[in-house]
């Protein structure tokens, strides 16, 4: 068992709370690991959390270890499956993402980097309980064509190709969330056209080439 690959998930872990994207023992985080993944226990702050303690979930979503999985784990397993070029996930109660999914709001194109998450608006699901399958389901619907979603009444979930890459992405639409709240202040802020967003879709495209 790769215990260098649970040491950084720990890391991203514990980074998402430091950087304010999480709280207490809500949220969790994985890593793809061959036919499997790693993903963090449920219900043990990040801070306590061992190695010994991260989950691994084998190809058919059988836990092995000494604790239980995340109770989404089921949404971790389905990205992997969707999304072959998924080697991370993360999933959080943000502050900012979390207000607007209990709007019901997705993000729209009111500023450029709502691209960063592979589309014209970063959309939100429909509500479903926690750990449940059909809250899977509406995050994989939500997710299509894209690698971030919110989840109504409940937060946000994304995927990128490592551990790195899905935190600084988290971040980045947490930041978006807390710019359009910020905006819908004043007014509800007009939106680029289709035309400008596929062009800013062009050049993240090539900027990923290099």
């Amino acid at each position: 068992m790769d215990s260098n690959l649970r040491l950084q998930l720990l890391a991203i872990a514990r980074a998402m709370n430091s950087q304010g994207l999480n709280q207490g023992t809500s949220g969790n985080v994985s890593v793809r690991d061959g036919e499997g993944y790693w993903i963090t226990p449920s219900a043990l702050a990040y801070d306590l959390c061992q190695p010994e303690d991260v989950v691994w979930m084998d190809g058919t979503g059988q836990p092995q270890g000494r604790r239980r999985p995340s109770s989404e784990w089921r949404m971790h397993g389905d990205v992997y499956r969707r999304y072959p070029q998924a080697g991370a996930v993360l999933h959080a109660h943000s502050l900012y993402c979390a207000t607007l999914a209990c709007l019901e709001r997705s993000i729209p194109a009111f500023h450029y980097m709502v691209a960063v998450a592979g589309g014209d608006s970063i959309r939100c699901a429909p509500y479903a309980v926690f750990g449940s399958q059909a809250l899977s389901d509406a995050a994989i619907e939500a997710l299509r064509d894209r690698s971030a979603a919110l989840l109504g009444h409940h937060g946000m979930i994304c995927f990128a190709a490592d551990l790195d890459q899905v935190l600084a992405l988290a971040v980045e639409v947490e930041t978006l969330a807390r710019m359009y709240l910020q905006a819908l202040q004043v007014t509800e802020p007009p939106v680029l056209p289709a035309a400008e967003m596929a062009e800013v879709l062009r050049r993240f495209q090539g900027y990923k080439a290099v």
